[in-house]
């Protein structure tokens, strides 16, 4: 996996940006079927909120369905050119606020004032160091009952010889579900539910993790659950053709 200064340079300059990252939705067949199929169902018991914050919106694939569940909601990106896009495609939504930031911390959030914190298919691509950095993130900004859900890579569970030279679908091969545990703990957060899975039809791995964080002792705390799925591909080839049979 590129760096964090190759992560920047990339989505900044190098990345075509041509679709706003709405291709990546492809195998549900749109973003709006991705989110009704896949990602609202598993956030929707959290939402809504006061304050979201959205990790990496990129150019605002996620933030177009989570403004509809929050007063006001921060997105921070480490390319200019997705803050730059976020501004313009919400610039009539006064309750929306976007920032760049270093790739590891949150600018503009304030200790204990988030509701929501939530990422989803861009933390995949960072290594251990920044999704580290990250986790203390959560661990400043979250409020006594907020709750954050990351969507992370899995690939450190696999061994480098298992994996072999090349990691699928540009996922970390230092990040995995039970890291993100391990170091949650000592920040007083628990990872209650994690959820790994399969991310492409090309692999036999459980590449990709969800992660539901909150803080221990908050309202949503519950011994950690993990969650093995192996009809994840099966979930999203559903939606592609619930889609199609509603064209």
């Amino acid at each position: 996996m590129p760096d964090l200064d190759e992560n920047i340079a990339y989505w900044n300059k190098q990345f075509h940006w041509r679709y706003g990252g709405d291709e990546w939705s492809n195998w549900w067949g749109s973003p709006r079927a991705e989110w009704e199929a896949t990602v609202f169902p598993r956030v929707a018991g959290y939402l809504p909120v006061f304050r979201i914050v959205e990790i990496a919106p990129g150019f605002g694939r996620w933030t177009e369905f989570l403004r509809d569940y929050a007063d006001e909601l921060i997105g921070v990106d480490v390319a200019k050119r997705c803050v730059k896009a976020c501004r313009r495609r919400f610039r009539g939504d006064r309750r929306l606020r976007f920032a760049v930031n270093d790739g590891r911390t949150l600018p503009k959030v304030d200790a204990r004032s988030a509701d929501f914190v939530f990422s989803f298919d861009s933390l995949v691509h960072v290594e251990w160091d920044v999704m580290r950095s990250y986790v203390h993130e959560v661990a400043r900004v979250l409020g006594d009952d907020g709750i954050a859900f990351l969507h992370h890579s899995n690939m450190a569970a696999y061994a480098a010889e298992e994996v072999g030279p090349k990691i699928p679908h540009w996922r970390s091969g230092s990040v995995s579900a039970e890291g993100v545990a391990v170091e949650a703990e000592p920040l007083g957060l628990n990872c209650f539910r994690q959820e790994l899975l399969q991310w492409g039809d090309d692999n036999a791995f459980f590449s990709d993790a969800f992660t539901w964080i909150t803080r221990a002792g908050s309202r949503h705390d519950r011994e950690r659950e993990v969650i093995v799925n192996d009809d994840f591909m099966q979930e999203a080839a559903r939606a592609l053709s619930s889609a199609g049979a509603s064209v």
